[in-house]
């Protein structure tokens, strides 16, 4: 049984492909739009900020909220007699003098410069609080001895009370 050829068209057809050819120049108008938009809102967000983040940062400080050095990030932003760091845990070791920059034998990130001598330095490291924002000052710290064999004390602080 033949089948009929109902088409009216003799020439046998060719098969082209249906799906447009993508133009490599539109992308551009989308990029386009897309850096315009970050830089008006980047724009928008500096001309009208929500807060500004000293006036948080202040009212924090004024409502005895922060417990985080964390919230500061300029050591002009410290507060003689506040405390910064983990306010909320305990601990048990306590010690008095000025923070310095670099450990004391490669061990720490700081040094803890006590009154009698180099002998009476400790070694600090902290999780909890930028040591680099208190270089320089007179502090009271609270933290946990850690076990040392190229300092005479290794001490990870928790809470840091600046006193002068």
């Amino acid at each position: 049984m033949d089948i009929p050829n109902l088409s009216q068209n003799t020439q046998t057809p060719y098969f082209t492909s249906n799906t447009p050819q993508k133009n490599k120049n539109s992308k551009i108008p989308f990029i386009i739009i897309v850096v315009l938009a970050i830089g008006v809102g980047f724009s928008l967000s500096r001309l009208w900020p929500l807060s500004s983040p000293n006036e948080s940062l202040i009212s924090n400080i004024t409502q005895g909220n922060v417990t985080s050095a964390d919230d500061i990030k300029n050591a002009e932003d410290l507060i003689v007699e506040q405390s910064y760091g983990d306010t909320g845990k305990t601990f048990t070791d306590t010690a008095i003098g000025t923070i310095a920059k670099g450990g004391i034998n490669g061990e720490g990130t700081h040094t803890l410069e006590r009154e009698g001598g180099k002998s009476q330095y400790a070694a600090l490291t902290s999780s909890t609080a930028d040591l680099d924002l208190f270089v320089g000052k007179k502090v009271e710290i609270k933290g946990e001895t850690n076990s040392s064999t190229k300092a005479g004390w290794f001490l990870d602080v928790g809470i840091i009370k600046i006193l002068e």
